[in-house]
């Protein structure tokens, strides 16, 4: 019997490199793998839905299922792409920021409000600190390059108002003149990594800041997820779970090559060290997949989705996944 053929994109991870290199196979399936930057990928799969299993923005996932019960993917819970977000606030030293609370009634950039990033940062925000996205004034548009728009037309609570910037404007340029107080990005705006005056981060030492945030809620944020064209998943009802075990499989392969410090697999002196310290306040399982193994972080994506307007409807945990891949069988 031959097998499916499918097109899979996804980012350059070292959890997806032993299916990229055929190491690890997708039971059942003949895949062809496609290596894409995210902000290619995620414009690329929601708008001309091109690929059968993606890489996909969990929020603008979330997002597109509050108004559609059936979107064209369905999400399988490998968590291909999760990041703390402290690092992600960048502010102008001299509008009187100490604290996340000084932020309120502050002018904020933000490339997209319903990006998940920017989804963490306001939780993160509003859950730790009291501050709500409706006590911003939002700017949107591209980081270093004009005319980014929202992919996704957003319903907003009464009291968010965002602007888009003009035409020929960036983030990275409305921060470093001082139009913006603040910035709210994946990537380090141009002027930070330059060292322009008056600019730094909200949590200069984020790592302390980050490893308190878990202790505290067990939260290890969600970026990205593994999308399944619905289609498949309906006229193949075994693919979500062998795609789940293919995905499981490669993470294994990958923790453990980073043990092998004997020789070193990654340019970085002390990853013995590293990694103790990261099972040390993460767990032996630093970077779980599954729904029940997530569910905290999971559960507060769904709430603050919905309070802050990416989500027109408040989703249940389990409506994001393929019913297949929701137990999974123990030996």
């Amino acid at each position: 019997m031959s097998k499916l053929p499918i097109t899979l994109a996804c980012g350059d991870y070292d959890r997806v490199h032993a299916i990229r290199d055929g190491r690890i196979a997708i039971e059942g399936c003949d895949v062809n793998f496609l290596t894409l930057e995210p902000e290619e990928l995620f414009f690329r799969a929601y708008r001309n839905h091109e690929f059968d299993v993606c890489e996909l923005s969990l929020s603008s996932y979330m997002l597109s299922l509050s108004r559609n019960p059936e979107p064209p993917y369905i999400a399988i819970p490998v968590f291909i792409s999760r990041t703390f977000r402290h690092s992600a606030i960048y502010i102008r030293t001299d509008r009187g920021i100490a604290s996340p609370q000084d932020l309120k009634g502050k002018r904020v950039g933000v490339p997209e409000y319903q990006v998940t990033a920017a989804l963490w940062v306001r939780a993160m925000l509003a859950q730790e600190y009291g501050v709500e996205p409706w006590d911003f004034e939002w700017f949107q548009g591209g980081l270093e390059q004009p005319g980014r728009v929202e992919k996704l037309t957003l319903n907003l609570p009464s009291g968010v108002q965002i602007q888009p910037l003009p035409a020929d404007a960036t983030l990275d340029d409305w921060l470093r003149r001082g139009e913006l107080d603040a910035l709210v990005a994946m990537r380090p705006p141009r002027c930070f990594n330059e060292g322009a005056g008056n600019i730094s981060r909200l949590f200069p030492d984020y790592q302390s800041v980050e490893a308190d945030y878990f202790k505290r809620t067990g939260i290890f944020p969600i970026m990205h997820v593994i999308g399944l064209r619905r289609s498949l998943a309906h006229a193949h009802p075994w693919l979500a779970s062998s795609l789940y075990s293919g995905f499981m499989r490669a993470k294994d392969t990958a923790v453990a090559s980073l043990e092998k410090i004997a020789a070193l697999p990654v340019t970085f002196p002390w990853m013995g060290p590293w990694l103790d310290e990261t099972r040390r306040c993460l767990g032996t399982d630093f970077w779980p997949y599954g729904v029940a193994e997530n569910r905290k972080a999971l559960e507060a994506m769904v709430y603050y989705a919905h309070r802050h307007g990416t989500a027109d409807r408040l989703l249940t945990v389990e409506e994001l996944f393929a019913p297949e891949t929701l137990d999974r069988a123990k030996v």
